[in-house]
């Protein structure tokens, strides 16, 4: 008797591959080393499943932020800035002060007021339109996350910050344009590097886990995509040098030893001296 169901479940599984493979290709190509089989080992480990997660909620709300303070900086008028920030207040007392119900926050994700490009700066609202998405995306996994959480029997807990994001944005120069044209390659290796490790983890953990992890690929691809695109506009000319800079600095973050576990960390100290 042909097992119809088993066939079925064949089929839809390789055209999920073939899925995952699509959207990865332009991300592995972008990156310059995939992550270390060491800091897969470690992150599939089971008693390191609490800092993985924990750490990849923090890293919804930071992305969050960062989109918002590029916002607020380069692209709106004041009364604008303050509503970014009531937005995502909540989250804030949640994640830093530990106030309030982690359930009220679905009812925080949309941004409830329009945003209003500041005059003289051309890039504004291209700024403000893929930045705003990204703000609902990542504050909407940050809920997600906080599901699973709760699923699991993991308390929230703070944990501290990597030395991932800081190793990349020490390079970003001070002068304008190019300050916010540093920050936009940051982001777009920050990104990159989410999709591809959520994409590493995915075949290594349980189905409700791994199912969570693709299902973020798409959005975090576009992310990086978007910070790139927005660079290269505000530029106006070839950038691929500070690329190719940033991708160095990434890279080295990423395959270095590495002795705090994080969801962004190198390789682990652990594996490497063994």
């Amino acid at each position: 008797m042909i097992d119809y169901v088993g066939l079925l479940l064949t089929s839809i599984n390789k055209v999920r591959e073939s899925q995952v493979n699509e959207l990865l290709s332009p991300i592995n190509a972008f990156l310059k080393c995939p992550t270390p089989q060491s800091w897969i080992n470690e992150a599939t480990k089971r008693e390191n499943l609490p800092v993985v997660l924990l750490d990849h909620l923090v890293c919804e709300l930071k992305a969050a932020q960062s989109a918002m303070y590029l916002i607020r900086k380069y692209a709106v008028d004041k009364e604008s800035g303050e509503a970014l920030l009531a937005w995502l207040k909540p989250f804030e007392d949640f994640t830093y002060r530990k106030q309030g119900d982690w359930r009220e926050l679905a009812n925080h994700e949309k941004l409830t007021k329009s945003m209003i490009p500041k005059s003289g700066a051309p890039y504004s609202q291209d700024l403000i339109d893929k930045m705003v998405m990204l703000i609902k995306e990542e504050l909407h996994h940050f809920y997600q996350v906080l599901e699973i959480l709760e699923e699991y029997g993991i308390p929230y807990e703070s944990v501290g910050s990597s030395r991932y994001a800081r190793g990349m944005l020490r390079h970003v120069r001070t002068y304008e344009p190019q300050a916010l044209i540093d920050k936009l390659i940051c982001g777009a290796y920050i990104e990159a590097r989410s999709c591809e490790r959520f994409a590493a983890l995915a075949p290594h953990v349980d189905k409700r886990l791994g199912d969570f992890y693709v299902s973020l690929l798409r959005s975090e691809a576009r992310h990086y995509q978007d910070y790139l695109t927005l660079a290269e506009e505000i530029a106006g000319t070839d950038i691929s040098e500070r690329v190719e800079f940033f991708g160095d600095v990434e890279a080295e973050l990423i395959s270095s030893a590495d002795d705090d576990f994080k969801f962004h960390s190198g390789a682990p100290v652990t594996q490497v001296d063994e």
